[in-house]
């Protein structure tokens, strides 16, 4: 007994080797069948007496071309459970060409023995051919068939969320194959909506588009739907918030649920794990951009890459993005701890290695430490402080982050001759009216002249307010909104640009990648939002209705705050690429490198001994179009 146990765990246990040899041996026996059985039916199921010994040939023959094709196209390396369109199209070419090589081979075998004896009728080829490429198909698909088909679901249907899904393009197909295929899937597909007229009535995995968007109140009636999710990944923000709307007004669906825009899936796959509820990324965040991902690829493939403020809202997506392009390592630095440890936690399992750093960008000595000991081969430099209003109040911490941080990782990055410094930037730094724009600003010129002194390229890129990044108002809403009210808007004019963070971070790395170094670059942030449509859309999101449920009350613009910050219409103009929604800042003309460095040098020496008004006199000279707040409010105003 303990022989045949043995005999039966080593037979069923799974590995590689034995998938191989089960599939090699099972081809085997459907080739030798094919060959015997198309014969028997050619010859109406008497084979003549003479035809016992030829046929042995004959499918020893069929054996060693077939398999030997079967195996030059990489027939035994495919998962069975999972086994896909191109692998039965891969199926059907390696018996192609092994059937008209076995054809090939019987035409010149046929004067020899023992194939003299009896000659192979070409008409039994035909036969051959349907009966092994039935089979060996059948054989390889009918797990997926069991597993997606045949066996009973894990839960029963009335278990299970009825989900409509708007949408009937590729992530629509996807995800309703993977609800269907996954056993622990809590949806149910019962429908698709699209307004492609070549669509309607068209069944997708078994599941029928049902109608178009207009009908999409009747369909929910009709089909007791509980829950829509929106399946369109390249859909500009305002087609999602339209589809909302019109979902909203039927009063018939609670739940809405959407799936990741284009910027997010990077390798074009959705799954269960992808479905989020509606965010304001989705209603306004979203532009159909077209990214070169190959450029991006070539630019960070098998590098060395040092992120620096990591653990920050841009920084984590970075580092996400950077690691779906397979750097070499990936530097992660910050001088939070917390935010690090988080990080690399989120970022999990990795084949690419991934160091965490904790240092200050503002320690010459700790930076020189991490260029020297990791060498990094790129540098995307995101470390900053942002707080405008706070920035007001302590203009030499700006100047020590943003200004003394950037100059003491570029002059790095020139004596290790890193080959790109990114610099990422802010629409503040145009026309600034802030401490923080200013300071940007001056980082901007000083990247600007550096780029002339070895190979090292320095890029900066500007862009406006990402949205639920820390710092922006969002947070600060969503509080506001989970105790009750009110929401604070400082004007009722007041607009931003807005950006997801996905879509910023990927510019940025497509801006990056093709970057020649010196430029400033703009990144196209559509159309300015205002702050109070802003604010009543996030009530809208959490169920509620503005000024009902929720009041909304205005306070005051904060010191260092413009009414309308400037991008596209910056003070130096702006030109096209050849690379959608990134634009070039036109280059001004600098001061000299020596003038521009003794400025600095100073503005340091300020900073240490907490000279905040000489920092802002010597802001104007160095940036001619920064023209400082007049606005004051009290320290708890913000």
């Amino acid at each position: 007994m303990s022989i045949i146990k043995k005999l039966l765990e080593f037979t069923l246990k799974r590995t590689v080797f034995r998938r191989r040899l089960i599939f090699f041996i099972s081809d085997s026996i459907i080739i030798s069948f094919a060959i015997y059985a198309s014969l028997w039916m050619r010859y109406n199921g008497v084979l003549p007496p003479e035809s016992t010994q030829p046929i042995l040939y004959y499918i020893l023959l069929a054996l060693i071309i077939k398999l030997s094709f079967l195996v030059i196209f990489n027939l035994y390396d495919f998962s069975w459970q999972f086994v896909s369109m191109e692998d039965l199209v891969k199926l059907f070419k390696a018996l192609s060409v092994g059937t008209l090589f076995f054809g090939m081979a019987l035409f010149f075998l046929r004067v020899y023995e023992p194939f003299i004896v009896f000659p192979f009728p070409r008409s039994t080829l035909l036969i051959d051919y349907i009966i092994s490429l039935f089979l060996i198909g059948s054989l390889r698909i009918s797990k997926r068939l069991v597993l997606e088909g045949i066996k009973s679901p894990f839960r029963s249907k009335e278990e299970k969320v009825k989900v409509l899904i708007y949408g009937a393009g590729g992530a629509g197909e996807q995800i309703t194959r993977d609800m269907q295929r996954n056993k622990n899937s809590n949806y149910l597909p019962i429908g698709f909506v699209d307004d492609n007229p070549a669509k309607q009535g068209v069944a997708i995995h078994g599941i029928r588009v049902l109608g178009k968007g207009e009908e999409i109140q009747k369909i929910c009636k009709n089909n007791r739907v509980d829950e829509i999710l929106i399946a369109l990944p390249s859909a500009h923000s305002k087609q999602i918030k339209k589809i909302v709307e019109e979902i909203r007004e039927s009063n018939l669906i609670k739940e809405i649920k959407i799936l990741p825009g284009v910027t997010d899936l990077i390798n074009g796959n959705v799954t269960l794990s992808d479905i989020h509820e509606i965010e304001l990324d989705d209603l306004l965040g979203r532009s159909p951009v077209k990214i070169d991902f190959g450029a991006i690829k070539d630019f960070i493939q098998g590098k060395k890459v040092l992120i620096t403020g990591a653990g920050g809202s841009i920084g984590s997506e970075l580092a996400r993005s950077i690691l779906q392009f397979n750097p070499k390592t990936l530097i992660v630095l910050d001088n939070d701890e917390t935010e690090i440890s988080q990080l690399v936690n989120n970022l999990g399992l990795s084949t690419k290695e991934i160091i965490p750093v904790i240092g200050d960008i503002k320690d010459k000595s700790r930076m020189a430490s991490v260029f020297g000991k990791f060498l990094p081969q790129i540098v995307i430099h995101s470390a900053a402080y942002k707080h405008v209003p706070v920035l007001e109040l302590y203009p030499e911490e700006a100047v020590k982050t943003n200004i003394e941080g950037t100059k003491i990782l570029a002059e790095l990055s020139l004596n290790h001759n890193i080959e790109e410094f990114v610099f990422i930037s802010t629409d503040k730094a145009i026309n600034p009216t802030s401490v923080m724009g200013a300071t940007k600003r001056v980082g901007e010129k000083l990247l600007k002249l550096l780029n002339q002194k070895n190979k090292t390229k320095f890029v900066s890129v500007r862009f406006g307010n990402v949205l639920g990044s820390r710092g922006s108002v969002i947070p600060l809403f969503k509080e506001q909104i989970k105790k009750g009210g009110p929401v604070t808007v400082t004007h009722s004019e007041m607009k931003r640009y807005f950006m997801s963070t996905s879509e910023a971070v990927i510019l940025v790395l497509e801006a990056s990648a093709v970057g020649q170094g010196g430029e400033v670059f703009v990144l196209d942030m559509g159309e300015p939002i205002k702050i109070l449509d802003l604010a009543k859309e996030m009530i809208r999101l959490s169920g509620y209705e503005p000024d009902v449920d929720i009041p909304i009350v205005f306070s005051q613009i904060r010191p260092g705050e413009k009414l309308f910050e400037e991008i596209l219409s910056a003070e130096e103009g702006v030109e096209s690429t050849n690379y959608e929604k990134i634009l070039r800042a036109k280059s001004a003309n600098e001061r000299s490198f020596e003038v521009l460095m003794e400025k600095i040098n100073l503005l340091i020496k300020m900073s240490s001994r907490n000279n905040k008004d000489g920092i802002i006199k010597l802001l104007k000279e160095i940036v001619p179009t920064y023209n400082p707040s007049k606005i004051k409010s009290p320290f708890n105003h913000f």
